[in-house]
């Protein structure tokens, strides 16, 4: 198929992308359902990129990925918050991403937490870990992100669909992670402080993470800088159950340095 991806002059790379996620809805229209491979042969781009793009689409809500492709979007209209949350501090949470697959051992089991930047900490993950990890999750978007690898290790765990979160919760997520253990737990949080420790808006979600934290040999916090020295709602875990922290270069000193003195980990991106 000839490529459908032609380079003008005076056409910036952004105003290309968002011409080509435009065709990529309009096939979606018309087919229902588009492989990576034909969009990256259509498009002459790799399929990494094509994967680039599915990725954000997905996160915006304008599609759902599947297995080998993209198809239409199965996501409630709840789910809306979830989205706008995943769309801010976008590229704070990549570099967060980016460093945060290097702690994960190959052949691990690994509890994933709910939260736009964990779902983006799992979309990053290499093949390597892709086709060795075990993955434990509560949350939607992960779970469909997991489902579309080949041959993925995933535990999916069920309970009372919380939308706005895009998360599984109550009792029959919480049993569902009693009798786990996991080498390395990935958690986000709303705040992130030395006297609080971890914190979170809703009670249901909070019960997971600290169940997750508690089953768990590392846990590493992902979190953007503007979550560090915030409080929340209601708590996920103390502060000293952490081992690591990955954020970004916008996160204030004082904070790192309280924490550092805790024997925590910080990685600043």
């Amino acid at each position: 198929m000839q490529s459908m991806d032609r380079s003008h002059e005076g056409v910036s790379p952004q105003e290309r992308t968002r011409e080509r996620r435009a065709r990529i809805l309009a096939l979606i229209d018309e087919s229902e359902f588009v492989s990576v491979r034909t969009l990256a042969d259509s498009f002459g781009i790799t399929e990494m990129s094509v994967r680039r793009d599915l990725h954000t689409m997905e996160q915006e809500g304008e599609i759902a990925r599947v297995r080998g492709g993209a198809t239409r979007p199965r996501v409630a209209q709840a789910s809306k918050l979830y989205s706008r949350g995943a769309q801010r501090n976008v590229a704070r949470k990549q570099r967060i991403a980016r460093a945060a697959i290097e702690l994960i051992p190959t052949d691990s089991v690994v509890f994933f937490y709910s939260g736009s930047t964990v779902a983006r900490v799992a979309s990053s993950l290499v093949e390597a870990q892709r086709s060795s990890l075990t993955i434990v999750t509560n949350s939607l978007p992960i779970i469909n992100e997991v489902s579309s690898w080949e041959d993925p290790h995933l535990v999916a765990i069920g309970g009372t669909y919380l939308a706005p979160y895009m998360a599984f919760v109550g009792p029959q997520a919480l049993a569902s992670v009693a009798p786990l253990n996991a080498d390395v737990a990935v958690i986000g949080c709303d705040g992130l402080s030395v006297e609080r420790g971890l914190t979170t808006p809703h009670q249901l979600v909070a019960s997971i993470g600290t169940s997750m934290v508690a089953r768990s040999q590392k846990k590493i916090v992902v979190a953007d800088s503007s979550k560090v020295g915030r409080t929340g709602f209601t708590p996920i875990a103390a502060i000293s159950e952490i081992d690591v922290l990955v954020t970004d270069d916008e996160v204030d000193a004082n904070q790192v340095a309280e924490l550092r003195n805790l024997g925590i980990e910080v990685i600043i991106t």
